[in-house]
């Protein structure tokens, strides 16, 4: 059996972590990120691998170097005499001192279809831009960010109201699937990849804040795939001005509308149904919001709480609101 050191951090990497441990895969260390502050008391957090070995696998070693790569700690890792090394969103690019230490291979597992979106936001850049479908790919680990050649991909098809977090959980079920038939073939002797076509990059750019704002000039169905793909986090918003105030809206799920037309930013319809809000080309219904200050809630009770005389999109000028 294959002695495999596993890397990574956030939920995707806690639950493949977990499956490859349920299937029975000799994980002999796991490393991960190290607990940072969160929430507003800033205690020390730790990572969602963290977590899962506190509470299902104690005995498993668990390092949390600052850098993985520095010195002192590949000491310790080379101790362990890895076939693999697996990473999942570790959050740090290797040197070449790690990738060549495993006897095998270092392999990393990618949310998307390489050479598509590489970087640091595959899978809510692929549905912000539409796409019908994204994938799983598993790649051998090279110095240069997620561009070795590939050992296996998997398809997942998007929906067309599938929202960040609904694919985030298929992909990793895919991911971890499909990360086990390239482990069983690394212990068959039967790996086979295949080079990144270099004139098909693209780069999935981590998303910022400002990414988030509705721009009410873009067709509704752009908003729509923008309020989707950062749906649970960071999520869509945007600024109205409600009984004089102007405050931030966040914006949880929409509905494209082609009945509905206006000049962008105008609301459209506000009736006991709902919000509509004109855009570029057709209308976007708010389905769920949260007003700065409030509760989440569906768009129907926001229009019960807020007459409209008293409810305006705001839209920013060059130099801000």
């Amino acid at each position: 059996m294959l002695k495999v050191v596993f890397f990574g951090t956030p939920d995707f990497a806690a639950e493949t972590l977990r499956f490859l441990l349920e299937q029975g895969v000799h994980v002999a260390a796991v490393v991960s990120k190290p607990d940072r502050p969160k929430g507003r008391s800033g205690a020390p957090a730790p990572t969602a691998v963290k977590q899962l070995l506190l509470q299902s696998y104690p005995d498993l070693p668990l390092h949390q170097p600052e850098k993985a790569s520095a010195p002192e700690f590949a000491e310790v890792l080379a101790q362990y005499d890895a076939d693999l090394f697996i990473v999942v969103a570790y959050g740090e690019i290797m040197r070449q001192n790690l990738l060549d230490m495993p006897k095998l291979a270092c392999i990393n597992v990618h949310a998307s279809l390489l050479p598509e979106y590489r970087g640091a936001a595959p899978i809510q850049r692929a549905i912000m831009d539409g796409k019908k479908e994204t994938g799983i790919s598993i790649m051998h680990m090279v110095r240069k960010l997620d561009a070795g050649d590939v050992i296996r991909q998997v398809i997942v098809p998007i929906g067309t109201n599938t929202t960040f977090g609904e694919l985030h959980d298929a992909l990793c079920v895919a991911g971890s699937a499909a990360l086990l038939q390239v482990i069983q073939a690394f212990e068959q002797g039967s790996v086979n990849s295949i080079p990144q076509d270099e004139s098909l990059v693209t780069y999935a750019h981590k998303i910022e804040l400002e990414d988030c704002e509705l721009d009410w000039s873009k067709p509704a169905q752009v908003l729509h795939d923008l309020v989707r793909g950062v749906n649970p986090f960071p999520i869509a918003w945007a600024w109205v001005k409600v009984r004089g105030a102007v405050k931030r809206l966040k914006v949880l799920s929409t509905r494209v509308r082609t009945d509905l037309h206006g000049a962008p930013g105008a609301i459209a319809s506000y009736t006991k149904a709902g919000i509509v809000v004109a855009c570029g080309a057709g209308g976007l219904e708010l389905v769920e919001v949260q007003l700065e200050g409030k509760r989440r809630m569906l768009g129907q009770d926001f229009v019960l709480g807020t007459p409209q005389d008293q409810l305006e999109v705001v839209i920013p000028d060059d130099d801000g609101i």
